[in-house]
């Protein structure tokens, strides 16, 4: 009778245990996301060689992102200004290592969009140069498919080199059904080679099952190096861009301000979108920023469902004013936008 109750204190010990460090550790199906911090590009930015000594900032602002655990979960419903998203929402159901591979890929093409468009608003001419292609998806039925990342860089096929992306496609496309292929790719920094076959794709024609962009980068004169290592995504483009860009002039636009703000750089200047607008104006706040650039981009026709919050620039207003900060809220479309503003209010 001993022995029984010994074994059942020590099971339920053991089960205590568990329990404990099931709340604390047990990954979940979850992330949480909450206010990151502002950056001073020049931390991750250097533009000819040069120090930029000039008073104030241009900062990126970042939203943390962190697998949620029950204990977190709690803690995330009873402080201010965390988001609970489901994995499927959060990475779109790619493992988390090709979820942070993707965003190593926006990251680096935020930077070359925002060095073709600073040299763009600088007068000077820009040229790309072809590295190969982006692999962004693969196809179920795909022979690469466990062979081949997510930001995997293409570079050739069957030992041919191309120049675009739709050479590339046009020549897997002549191969015969079931041919043998030899795929030339970039992945981790290192030059590999891998076998699979020609497949019929949904659209009808032979390939080998890869969707695909262009990776490239931009040829000038100016040395324009970053060193973002351990920070992903699109988000940092339109401040990267204004940073290069008053570099790149005589005009001092910042004026000792210190400047936050989110928002893509497309082609044209045009700003685009971003998530987490409310978490980023509570890190840029935080952290003292006076202007805070966003996105005023109108929501499509049907997609209004989708933003509870409104489009970027009135989610980041509501917070503003929830947090009765004197940061000014920016809306900006364009980075010309940002651009006057700063010259009109110095």
């Amino acid at each position: 009778m001993k022995i029984i109750k010994k074994f059942k204190w020590w099971l339920v010990g053991l089960v205590s245990v568990m329990t404990v460090l099931g709340i604390f550790f047990l990954p979940l199906p979850y992330y949480i996301e909450m206010p990151g911090g502002a950056y001073d590009i020049r931390a991750v930015l250097n533009v000819d060689g040069l120090e930029d000594k000039e008073e104030g900032s241009y900062n990126f602002v970042a939203v943390g992102v962190t697998r949620a655990t029950p204990i977190q979960i709690l803690a995330a419903w009873m402080t201010p200004y965390r988001e609970i998203s489901s994995a499927e929402e959060t990475t779109g159901g790619v493992s988390d290592e090709d979820y942070w591979r993707i965003s190593q890929f926006y990251m680096e093409t935020s930077q070359n969009a925002a060095i073709s468009e600073a040299l763009t608003l600088a007068g000077e001419e820009v040229e790309l140069s072809y590295l190969g292609v982006y692999v962004l998806n693969l196809s179920d039925n795909s022979t690469f498919k466990d062979v081949l990342n997510l930001a995997d860089t293409v570079t050739g096929v069957n030992g041919k080199e191309f120049s675009s992306s739709k050479e590339l496609i046009d020549y897997v496309g002549s191969q015969k059904l079931g041919d043998d292929v030899t795929v030339q790719y970039i992945s981790d920094g290192d030059q590999r080679s891998a076998s699979g076959k020609i497949i019929k794709l949904d659209n009808g024609r032979n390939g080998i099952g890869i969707g695909l962009t262009d990776h490239t980068e931009i040829v000038t004169n100016h040395s324009i190096n970053f060193y973002t290592d351990g920070v992903g995504g699109p988000s940092a483009g339109m401040m990267f861009t204004l940073s290069i860009y008053d570099q790149l002039i005589e005009e001092d636009l910042r004026k000792g301000r210190m400047i936050a703000g989110t928002g893509t750089i497309e082609k044209g200047g045009a700003i685009g979108d971003i998530g987490g607008a409310g978490l980023k104006v509570v890190a840029a706040d935080q952290e003292g920023a006076e202007i805070f650039f966003v996105p005023d981009n109108p929501i499509e026709k049907g997609m209004k469902k989708y933003y509870p919050k409104g489009n970027n620039y009135e989610e980041a207003k509501a917070v503003a004013k929830e947090l009765g900060t004197d940061m000014k809220i920016v809306p900006v479309t364009n980075i010309k936008d940002a651009i006057d503003y700063l010259r009109k209010n110095p």
